[in-house]
């Protein structure tokens, strides 16, 4: 695949570009902006993107919340599993992963094997600000879902920090720039990006 001009400063010449040599997987807490970010990295680097949640529902026909309702997490999960290494042996491309797909040992250990995983990491606060008014996320749909988020995060920032790479999201900054930023955190991956001169 062939890279596109980025905006990322080098040297203060021309735009640095890549070529894709290995997917770049994004795992981090639901809100953490793994799916717009992941579009955007994408449309940047020229790669295509894959979200495994939207797979999951496109083979299943049904929504994540409805799979979880009607077959449970452990299903769910297990689904998940397949999916993320069915994709991962497709052509290199931005996989958006759901929240709780880097929690299992077997899905960090293929990403690990077979790609490079990029934790979007966003504090509480901005996860709560981004889903307290969405009714998409089964695993919120609680008595408490700021005191079950908070749980949550608490139990898989620890995995979360496992990944090869981890970004710092910044409420301040648009998805473009958050793309950015994810992409220069990679810039000195030769395995991941390569650079292309000229």
């Amino acid at each position: 695949m062939s890279g596109i001009e980025q905006t990322i400063a080098d040297d203060g010449g021309a735009p640095a570009r890549f070529i894709l040599k290995k997917t770049i997987v994004l795992v981090g807490m639901m809100g953490a902006g793994k799916t717009a970010v992941g579009r955007a990295v994408a449309a940047k680097l020229g790669a295509p993107f894959l979200d495994s949640d939207a797979e999951i529902e496109a083979a299943a026909n049904l929504s994540v919340p409805e799979i979880f309702t009607r077959d449970g997490e452990a299903f769910f999960r297990k689904r998940e599993s397949e999916v993320i290494a069915r994709l991962l042996d497709t052509a290199r491309c931005i996989l958006s992963t759901g929240g709780g797909a880097f929690l299992a040992q077997g899905n960090r250990e293929v990403i690990s094997k077979r790609g490079v995983s990029v934790w979007l990491n966003a504090e509480l606060d901005l996860l709560w600000n981004r889903v307290r008014h969405k009714d998409t996320r089964p695993l919120l749909r609680t008595r408490d879902p700021k005191a079950t988020l908070r749980a949550l995060y608490e139990a898989r920032v620890p995995l979360y920090s496992q990944a090869d790479i981890a970004v710092t999201c910044d409420p301040a900054l648009s998805i473009d720039a958050m793309a950015l930023r994810v992409i220069e955190a990679l810039a000195d991956r030769p395995d991941v990006l390569e650079r292309i001169d000229g």
